[in-house]
C-alpha cells in the first residue's frame, strides 16, 4: 500500500470508463473512493490540501472540496482543522485484504461465469447456452424484419397521445388490465374481423408486449417440461427459442411448396399437444397454405384435441392480390390461438403484440400474464386504441403494403442483376424479407463472413432447418431499406463475394 500520496494513480483512476460520465467532483470522489477501499491509499495516509490536488488537476478547488466533503460523510477521510485531510483509520490493512479477496473472488467468477453457467439451474444454462435473440437496434442492409420506421406518422401519434394524457389524466400512470385495455381489445377485433377475417370478441384478446411473450405463454401453460411441441422445418428460431427457454421438446414437421405437410402431422407419434404454424405466409420459405390443408389441419386438431398456434406475424403485406384471411375465423372448434404483433405494422419500439384465445384459455393465460410483467403500459395501449379508431392505422398499413411492394420489386431486380451465378431469389407473394437460395460452389459461412467484413449482414437460411438437411441460403430483409440504399448494399455485396 501507498505510503505517499502519488498522482499518477489518481490521474490513472479519474480515466476510468467507469467515471467518465459522472460530474468532475462525483469523478474524483469515487475515483479516490475506490483507491481507499482497494487499498492504494493505506489508513492514516495524509491526502494533499485541497488547493494542491485542485492545481495538480487543472480544476477548480471548489471541485476537489466538495468531493473531500462528501469522502468525510461517507467515512471515507478525518479531517482536522489546520492539521489536513486522512484516510480513516477504521479502514485498515484488514479491511483492505478482505475487500481485495472479494475483488479477486468476483473476478474469478466472473471469468467462470464466462465459460460455463455457474449456478444456474438445467433451465437457465439452457437458456444462457441458446445465446438468446439479437435484434437489430440500427437500419442495416439486409436485417429482417424490420419496417420501414423513418416515414411513420410521429406527430399524429404524438397528437393523440397528447389526447389520451389530458382525457385519461392520472389514471393512464397506475396499473393496467392484465388483459389489456379496453378500448384497444375492441379496436383490434374489430379490426382483425374486418381485416383478416377473424371471428373473434374483444373479451378473447389478450395484449402482450411481443409475439415472443406470447409463444412463451403458451409453452408455459399448454406444455409440460420436457413435453413435446410441433414446430414447421424450416421456421421461425424465435419461436423455436421460446419453446426451448420453457423445457419444451421441439418436433420439427417438415413444409414443402404449400406450407406444413398434414400427412407428416397425421404421422406424428411424438404426443405433442401443440403445433406452431405460420399459415399465411411460411417463414422463411413463403408459402400460403391453401384452403384445403388449412380445413384439413383444423379437422386433424379437433379429431385429436390438438391446439394450433396460429402466428400471423406479417400478413397485411401481401402484394399479390387480397391477403389470406387468417385460419381463426375458419375454426368452429375453438382449438386455434391467433397471435399477432405490431411491431411489423407500426414500429418495433412499441412493443406490442396480441393473441385471440379461445374462450376457455383467456383466464388462465390473463392470469399467468399477471405473473410475469402485470400489464402493458396504458399510455401506448389508449394512444393505439386511438390510431385504430380514428383511421391511422389501416392508413398506414395501406401506405407500407405499396411501398414494401415496390421495394420488393426492386430487391428482386437488384439481386438478379448483381448475384447471377451466386444466388437466386425466391419469389414469395408477401412478407418482409426474401429467401435466396446459393449456387453450386458457394459456402454459406463463407459468404456471411465476406459480406459483414463489407459492411453488409446477410442472415443465413440454414439456421432455420433442423436436421441433416439445411438449405444454404440467405433471408435478406429489405422493408426498411430505400432503393438507393438496396441498390448500394447490393452492389457492394457483390464485389465483396466476387473479389474472394
Amino acid at each position: 500500500m501507498a505510503k505517499t500520496f502519488e498522482l499518477e494513480t489518481l490521474q490513472m483512476r479519474l480515466a476510468d470508463s467507469e467515471f467518465v460520465t459522472l460530474d468532475l467532483h462525483l469523478r474524483i470522489q469515487r475515483a479516490l473512493r475506490a483507491l481507499i477501499l482497494e487499498g492504494s491509499l493505506s489508513a492514516g495516509l495524509k491526502l494533499p490540501a485541497t488547493r494542491v490536488l485542485a492545481r495538480s488537476l487543472g480544476v477548480a478547488r471548489d471541485t476537489v472540496e466538495n468531493a473531500y466533503v462528501q469522502l468525510q460523510r461517507d467515512g471515507y477521510i478525518n479531517r482536522r482543522g489546520g492539521a489536513g485531510s486522512y484516510v480513516a483509520q477504521t479502514l485498515g490493512s484488514e479491511l483492505h485484504g478482505a475487500v481485495r479477496r472479494r475483488m479477486q473472488q468476483r473476478d474469478a467468477r466472473r471469468a467462470q461465469a464466462a465459460t460455463q453457467a455457474a449456478g444456474l439451474s438445467q433451465r437457465g444454462q439452457q437458456i444462457l447456452a441458446s445465446g438468446g435473440i439479437h435484434d437489430q437496434q440500427a437500419i442495416k442492409a439486409f436485417a429482417t424484419g424490420l419496417p420501414e420506421t423513418r416515414s411513420f406518422p410521429t406527430e399524429t401519434w404524438e397528437r393523440l397521445q397528447r389526447q389520451v394524457m389530458k382525457d385519461y389524466r392520472g389514471n393512464v400512470l397506475l396499473h393496467g388490465d392484465p388483459q389489456g385495455a379496453e378500448p384497444l381489445r375492441k379496436a383490434i377485433a374489430t379490426y382483425l374481423n374486418l381485416e383478416r377475417g377473424a371471428n373473434c370478441k374483444p373479451e378473447q384478446i389478450l395484449v402482450l408486449s411481443s409475439t415472443r411473450q406470447a409463444l412463451f405463454l403458451c409453452a408455459q401453460l399448454l406444455v409440460d417440461a420436457g413435453k413435446p411441441i410441433l414446430l414447421e422445418n424450416p421456421g421461425y428460431f424465435g419461436a423455436k427459442k421460446a419453446f426451448e427457454a420453457a423445457e419444451a421438446k421441439v418436433v420439427p414437421i417438415d413444409v414443402d411448396e404449400q406450407g406444413v405437410r398434414i400427412d407428416l402431422l397425421r404421422a406424428d407419434r411424438s404426443g405433442a399437444s401443440c403445433l406452431y404454424v405460420t399459415p399465411s405466409h411460411q417463414y422463411p420459405t413463403g408459402a400460403t397454405l391453401p384452403l384445403a390443408r388449412r380445413l384439413e389441419l383444423l379437422g386433424w386438431a379437433a379429431e385429436h384435441g390438438k391446439w394450433i398456434i396460429e402466428d400471423d406475424y406479417d400478413s397485411e403485406f401481401h402484394y399479390d392480390g387480397l391477403p389470406t384471411a387468417c385460419m381463426q375465423g375458419l375454426d368452429r372448434y375453438q382449438r386455434t390461438i391467433y397471435l399477432g404483433t405490431f411491431s411489423k405494422t407500426l414500429f418495433p419500439g412499441l412493443r406490442m403484440g396480441y393473441m385471440i384465445l379461445p374462450e376457455q384459455l383467456v383466464q388462465p393465460f390473463a392470469c399467468a400474464r399477471s405473473i410475469i410483467d402485470g400489464h402493458t403500459p396504458q399510455i401506448l395501449q389508449l394512444t393505439l386504441a386511438r390510431f385504430m379508431e380514428d383511421g391511422h392505422y389501416n392508413a398506414h398499413v395501406r401506405a407500407m403494403r405499396k411501398l414494401y411492394s415496390r421495394r420488393r420489386l426492386y430487391m428482386l431486380d437488384a439481386i438478379a442483376r448483381h448475384l447471377p451465378g451466386i444466388a437466386t431469389a425466391l419469389h414469395p407473394q408477401g412478407g418482409l424479407q426474401i429467401p435466396c437460395l446459393l449456387e453450386a460452389g458457394w459456402s454459406e459461412q463463407d459468404t456471411i463472413r465476406v459480406a459483414a467484413s463489407a459492411g453488409v449482414q446477410l442472415p443465413g437460411l440454414s439456421r432455420l432447418y433442423a436436421g441433416e438437411h439445411k438449405q444454404q441460403g440467405w433471408l435478406l430483409g429489405y422493408s426498411s431499406l430505400t432503393e438507393h440504399e438496396i441498390e448500394t448494399a447490393m452492389s457492394c455485396l457483390a464485389k465483396a463475394l466476387r473479389s474472394q
